[in-house]
């Protein structure tokens, strides 16, 4: 049985993505004290919801953050023994612009965090497209923890959402082992569950970028929010867990799981015309991700 320490206040930043309000609720209905860290220019509804949920809840404070203001970011650390760093951007990913931005704001959270006496563990919230965009991918039979997407490869196909993951995540890694941060990363999959379509919209189809390359060869995978919320607060209980983790439900590559997708994510995205024609087949895909390392991080959860 994995030992467990017991942390009593997390901070997420930023708790007004569609993945730190939901990292939010379940800490609160586990019982943590929380700080929930807001961006500007992040989700209006749900920061509204946040602040409303503040004056009910009394272990919710709200703080407003500028990942590009390292005080800003320190003062949301205070008494906090573990940090959420989820760091999407709801405006989606359109440039490098984007990109540079995401960078500079993982670098200022861990190095706040290694500034910060209380703080135990970072869990860093990316992305499956930080490990499978390159050249070979549809050549590689094993695509897991180990696979990082090539930057260059993203870079020369405009790939935003994938490059910003991928830099971001890279950063974060460098200066959390050069500080001597203990540091766990969730790569989820495209990520759907209530609402999706309102609350992430330009973040879901950054994602989407090259959807069709990612069906064909087996690494198109999605996840309930809710999954990947409970993984991420899995990940800083286990005090074992280490690395990244692959967290997905659902690997896309028959037609009935495409179909499925799309109507999850009705009525953000229509049926694609290249899929109404090739999906008049039956043809089967051959999934490539692997996430055992997962499984046996949820396993342990269910065995403690």
């Amino acid at each position: 049985m994995n030992q467990e320490k017991p942390i009593s206040c997390c901070c997420v930043l930023d708790a007004s993505t569609y993945v730190g309000f939901w990292i939010l609720k379940r800490l609160l209905s586990k019982g943590y004290f929380v700080h929930a860290a807001i961006r500007k220019n992040g989700d209006s509804v749900l920061e509204e919801e946040i602040r409303d949920m503040e004056a009910k809840e009394e272990r919710l404070e709200v703080y407003d953050v500028d990942v590009l203001d390292y005080q800003s970011i320190l003062i949301s650390l205070n008494n906090c023994n573990a940090v959420f760093c989820c760091l999407d951007n709801p405006e989606g990913y359109d440039d490098e612009k984007e990109v540079d931005l995401e960078v500079r704001g993982a670098i200022n959270v861990v190095e706040a965090c290694a500034r910060t006496e209380s703080i135990e563990k970072i869990v860093f919230s990316s992305s499956l497209t930080a490990a499978i965009w390159r050249d070979n991918i549809g050549t590689q039979k094993d695509v897991d923890e180990k696979c990082w997407s090539d930057l260059d490869f993203c870079l020369k196909k405009k790939m935003w959402h994938a490059l910003a993951k991928t830099q971001s995540e890279k950063a974060a890694w460098a200066l959390a082992m050069d500080r001597m941060v203990n540091m766990v990363s969730v790569n989820p999959g495209l990520i759907v569950g209530p609402s999706v379509a309102q609350h992430n919209p330009r973040p879901t189809m950054s994602y989407l970028k090259g959807a069709a390359q990612m069906y064909e060869n087996g690494v198109l995978a999605y996840v309930d929010v809710e999954f990947v919320a409970d993984v991420h607060i899995r990940a800083f209980e286990d005090t074992s867990a280490c690395g990244r983790y692959f967290c997905f439900n659902q690997i896309v590559n028959t037609e009935e799981e495409a179909l499925k997708l799309v109507q999850t994510l009705s009525p953000l995205i229509p049926m694609p015309p290249r899929y109404e024609k090739e999906m008049q087949g039956s043809e089967v895909y051959e999934e490539r991700l692997r996430n055992k390392k997962l499984n046996k991080l949820v396993e342990a959860g269910f065995a403690c």
